[in-house]
């Protein structure tokens, strides 16, 4: 567990009632047990051949499909391999390469940003903490644990996209709104060797059997592990 995941993690729940808790553990348990047997070995969809490539695609994907940052990956990554490489990038030619990305001229910023910290600070190594993954620009608690966990097999945190909060919320495992405090809760929910199985299973899964729009998914496999799950739609915030 990350150092300051302890203290969140009681303050998030601190009104919360046994029982109800208790209620949340066992119905994530059932949510686990599917997301561990149909999505078995945890990985990233979107591509890269290098470290840093992935930090990249993974800063692109923030309020973006993985299909469309892979569409203009495929030509970005023939240009761009190493940190150096993409701190060594002309800001407007760069901002101009990923402009069909949402934010892309903040992101062109912050990933220049990061690889020059990670060249120069670094040694050309992506970080392997989420201490210093966070201290790069651009990258805050959900993706440093995407990184670490797709580059280094290191699950010190379960992260929280847009996948697994509409999740948390429709299988009432959170009450909060904020990504972060959503990752706490379920740290708490999931024993930590688990961990590695909710964010991919989530995404998977919101990705290819329960699409966000409303919809009758009362046959879907979660749903029928908690039927309430059918009539909650919690509005995006």
């Amino acid at each position: 567990m990350a150092p300051d995941a302890r203290p969140l993690l009681s303050r998030y729940n601190a009104l919360m009632t046994p029982r109800a808790l208790a209620e949340r553990k066992a119905r994530m348990k059932k949510i686990l047990a599917y997301l561990k047997k149909s999505y078995p070995k945890p990985k990233s969809e979107l591509a890269y051949k290098t470290n840093f490539q992935f930090v990249a695609a993974v800063m692109l994907s923030a309020q973006c499909t993985d299909k469309a940052v892979n569409k203009v990956t495929a030509l970005l990554w023939k240009k761009y391999k190493t940190p150096r490489d993409f701190a060594a990038a002309d800001p407007a030619v760069f901002t101009n390469e990923i402009s069909s990305i949402p934010f892309f001229r903040n992101k062109a910023k912050a990933i220049i940003g990061a690889a020059t910290v990670v060249a120069e600070k670094h040694r050309g190594k992506v970080p392997r903490t989420e201490a210093e993954l966070v201290a790069l620009p651009g990258i805050g608690y959900k993706t440093a644990h995407v990184i670490l966990g797709e580059l280094f097999d290191v699950w010190d945190g379960i992260a929280t996209d847009t996948h697994v909060k509409r999740f948390a919320k429709r299988f009432d495992l959170s009450d909060a709104n904020d990504p972060t405090k959503i990752s706490k809760d379920l740290e708490q929910l999931v024993p930590k060797s688990d961990w590695k199985y909710v964010n991919n299973g989530l995404v998977l899964y919101g990705r290819y059997v329960c699409p966000a729009r409303p919809h009758d998914c009362a046959s879907h496999p979660l749903t029928k592990r908690w039927p309430e799950a059918a009539t909650r739609w919690p509005k995006a915030t």
